[in-house]
């Protein structure tokens, strides 16, 4: 089966998968996952119910020449795990800067898959940023302590708007320092 990927994006080892650009192939794990409920409330973007034709206009939005956000699957294959157990991506900013953001499958969580990955990824810099921000929403202490054992230092708090919500959720803010 031939798979349609970014070519823009390098694939990442990492210690637990493999980080490899969005799939057109991916559409149905994605689906699956993201139509939890649990995974939807716990990130900005993600509707619940998820509507018919979001993901593939995730997954075109993630193709496009002109994307804000490059997209990586984490991919266990190579480790004896499925295809998909999460979506990793960064938001672009100015400055050399992005804005880590991350989902994983509720099958994985507090498994150490986050934990392993993020310093992994931060290490390889696809991007070549000086500075990566994240977020998360306050009733997320595991991505919190994702962050912190990463190397992130807290700024701040705020909120934003979470569309399977429906409403604005308190968030920490965190920033790390990849160059000096």
């Amino acid at each position: 089966m031939k798979m349609e990927m970014i070519e823009t994006l390098p694939t990442i080892e990492t210690p637990r998968a493999v980080l490899r650009p969005l799939a057109v192939s991916d559409k149905g794990m994605i689906e699956l996952y993201s139509g939890d409920k649990r995974v939807a409330r716990m990130t900005r973007s993600i509707p619940h119910p998820v509507p018919p034709g979001a993901v593939d206009a995730y997954i075109a939005r993630s193709h496009a020449e002109d994307r804000s956000e490059d997209v990586w699957v984490m991919d266990g294959t190579r480790f004896g795990g499925p295809e998909l157990m999460g979506i990793l991506s960064l938001q672009r900013m100015d400055r050399k800067q992005t804005e880590i953001r991350y989902w994983v499958a509720p099958a994985y969580w507090n498994t150490g898959l986050a934990t392993a990955i993020i310093p992994a990824f931060l290490t390889a810099n696809p991007k070549d940023n000086d500075t990566i921000f994240a977020e998360v929403f306050q009733d997320n202490p595991a991505s919190a302590r994702v962050l912190t054992n990463s190397g992130f230092a807290y700024l701040g708090d705020a909120e934003t708007f979470s569309v399977a919500r429906n409403a604005n959720v308190p968030t920490w803010t965190y920033s790390k320092r990849l160059k000096a």
